[in-house]
């Protein structure tokens, strides 16, 4: 039997699971805070007979193993962390929900503004799918739930927690990783690309100092805010006079704090800088560049001192196996037809992902085994041909904004067809 046709015997009903993704839309949990959809998810697992569930690795990650047989291992990959961000979308499952952080110990509006419970439910449903068709394969199945995808935490955490250890954890070493992430493209289409995927992305707070005062005598001061400002400003040049046109790189100041009242001119200025690169030449370059760029305006703007530099976050290359995505890509033509774009443009965000498959030990005794990461679309067709023919792809919201929020179908039908079929390919 074909992969199309064990996936049309045995895949369940999906309303149950739109039930349960509209639940979780409406009840994100920030960062590190995903009590929910680890609690959902684990539950669900251990209702199909033979899973073996292992939770709390790196916080609220978990694993379901269902081993059935000799064969290959593969490990599929969901992240469930949401983001503070307050809803717009009008949908009567929209999120109303605010929490604490537990970082910042801010309390903050939360949302699922970048899908990733869509990638929760598309794989409980694909778990129950291939736990159903275990009589037509032959392998290890892992379903992994990574937290923290958004800080790029969460990767890193269950490899620290000893996902792989055999006196910890234990999860099966796998023989090749399989992840994916639902985009602003047409629901219904999937795309793969060999090769360079995502960006990484290095993001840093900066404080630059001066010297206060009172706003009326700004000659006996040093104003941070101007020598931040100056900062912003130069830090745009980076991108458009220093990077190759034909390399990609993007350089953004997300947020800017300083001072408290209008009469006061503070002491000091943060700014909080956000890098994507495509390369690592073009990521050294940019990176050795904003340092010179924040230096050379303290020193011009007389400065008291140096700035202060701290990383807060930091995604590796998402860089695609040529084989196992030529192997998927294969696949995924045979059941998606048309609908499969085997040379998807690179995403331009960044992912945690391939930690877990760079950092696992693999089976000849070294580090490392190879993956794949593949996107599929979340937006409604017809509006997205609508924008495409109207020249207008800017009105379709994008991942991050206050507006995305994937139709439900065929979103979830193409999710959890991609999870199953690429899991398939190398257990039948």
């Amino acid at each position: 039997m074909d992969i199309t046709s064990i996936l049309s015997s045995s895949k369940p009903d999906l309303k149950p699971y739109e039930d349960i993704y509209k639940h979780l839309h409406q009840n994100p949990g920030l960062s590190l805070q995903e009590y929910l959809a680890a609690e959902t998810a684990a539950k669900h697992l251990r209702t199909l007979d033979g899973f073996d569930v292992r939770t709390n690795i790196g916080g609220t990650g978990l694993i379901g193993i269902l081993e059935n047989g000799e064969g290959k291992t593969v490990l599929l990959r969901a992240d469930t962390d949401a983001l503070p961000v307050e809803e717009l979308t009008g949908l009567p499952y929209a999120s109303k929900k605010r929490e604490v952080d537990v970082e910042d110990k801010r309390e903050h509006p939360v949302m699922h503004a970048c899908g990733h419970d869509m990638h929760i439910t598309c794989m409980m449903a694909a778990a129950e799918t291939l736990h159903k068709a275990r009589k037509h394969w032959k392998g290890t199945l892992v379903v992994l739930f990574q937290p923290a995808e958004e800080r790029a935490a969460g990767a890193k955490a269950m490899i620290a927690d000893g996902l792989y250890d055999p006196k910890k954890h234990n999860c099966p070493i796998p023989d090749v990783l399989l992840g994916q992430h639902v985009m602003p493209l047409a629901a219904g289409t999937v795309g793969t690309r060999v090769g360079s995927f995502a960006s990484a992305a290095d993001s840093f707070k900066v404080t630059v100092y001066g010297r206060g005062g009172h706003a009326s005598q700004p000659h006996v001061t040093i104003d941070p805010v101007v020598m931040a400002a100056h900062i912003i400003v130069r830090l745009q040049s980076i991108v458009s006079r220093e990077v190759n046109p034909r390399e990609a790189a993007v350089v953004t100041v997300g947020s800017v704090q300083a001072g408290m009242t209008e009469n006061v001119i503070a002491s000091e200025a943060t700014i909080k800088i956000n890098v994507r690169t495509m390369t690592p030449a073009t990521r050294k370059k940019v990176l050795a560049a904003i340092k010179r760029i924040v230096k050379a305006e303290c020193e011009a703007s007389g400065a008291p001192k140096e700035a202060l530099f701290e990383p807060t976050s930091n995604f590796p290359f998402t860089t695609n196996d040529e084989a196992v995505t030529t192997h998927i890509a294969e696949a995924f033509t045979q059941h998606f037809g048309s609908k499969h774009d085997p040379e998807s443009p690179p995403l331009g965000g960044s992912e945690d992902f391939s930690i877990l498959a760079t950092e696992a030990p693999n089976k000849s005794g070294g580090k490392g085994v190879p993956y794949t990461y593949w996107n599929f679309g979340g937006t409604d067709p017809e509006k997205f041909e609508e924008a495409e023919k109207n020249e207008d792809m800017g009105s379709i919201p994008i991942n991050h904004s206050a507006y995305f929020a994937p139709v439900i179908q065929p979103t979830m039908t193409t999710g959890v067809d991609a999870l199953v079929v690429g899991a398939l390919s190398y257990l039948i």
